[in-house]
């Protein structure tokens, strides 16, 4: 197996609790427990200790909740991914396994909110579901990008680029459906499997 390059310990690695306010974080459990159609404002305004008019005077109705979830989550994943390629440097293997990482350790650390970008999509209105696909088709630009780079200097030898880097970002997201914070790995340590898993699919060549 071809082992990532050595980290540095940059901010994109630090996580602490999403800065959402009291609406959006009980629509997040309202919306993972019954699933958007089924939540109601009222149960959401229940849940963040507020009357319906209360909710009303935050946020417009379930849509701009829901959209305002994944915004969050896909501007922090943005916003991430360009520092940990900015940690790689000119390197495209340690700019790739950088975003590997930051994309895994995303969905674990975030679960609850990450979790609605893969059940609730079909919920957003046509206008905001063009809206996160552009920026989720920003972010694998990205990593393609960079695979890409790798391949041209002969770093990554993949003869399905395409289809490596479709695979491994889903192995990313899929990290936030099964991790348990109960289990024998930490986040860091699925993160870096994951970058191992990833760089053995671009079929890196070693060091």
């Amino acid at each position: 197996m071809t082992q990532a390059p050595q980290a540095t310990r940059g901010w994109w690695r630090e996580y602490a609790d999403a800065e959402l306010d009291p609406v959006l974080r009980a629509a997040i459990n309202a919306f993972n427990e019954v699933g958007y159609h089924g939540a109601t404002v009222r149960d959401i305004a229940r849940r963040a200790g507020l009357s319906v008019a209360g909710i009303y005077h935050h946020h417009a109705g379930k849509q701009e909740m829901l959209y305002s979830i994944l915004q969050s989550s896909m501007s922090d994943l943005l916003a991430r991914n360009e520092a940990a390629r900015a940690d790689g440097g000119d390197d495209p293997k340690a700019r790739f396994c950088n975003q590997i990482e930051t994309l895994a350790l995303s969905h674990m650390y975030w679960q609850a909110q990450t979790a609605l970008g893969s059940s609730e999509m079909r919920a957003l209105s046509p206008q905001n579901r063009a809206a996160i696909t552009g920026q989720r088709a920003e972010l694998q630009e990205r990593i393609q990008a960079d695979v890409d780079a790798a391949i041209a200097d002969g770093t990554f030898t993949t003869p399905y680029p395409k289809e490596a880097v479709r695979g491994v970002v889903m192995m990313c997201i899929a990290t936030g459906q099964w991790f348990s914070w109960d289990g024998p790995l930490t986040p860091n340590e699925v993160a870096q499997r994951c970058v191992t898993v990833a760089l053995d699919a671009m079929r890196a060549v070693a060091d």
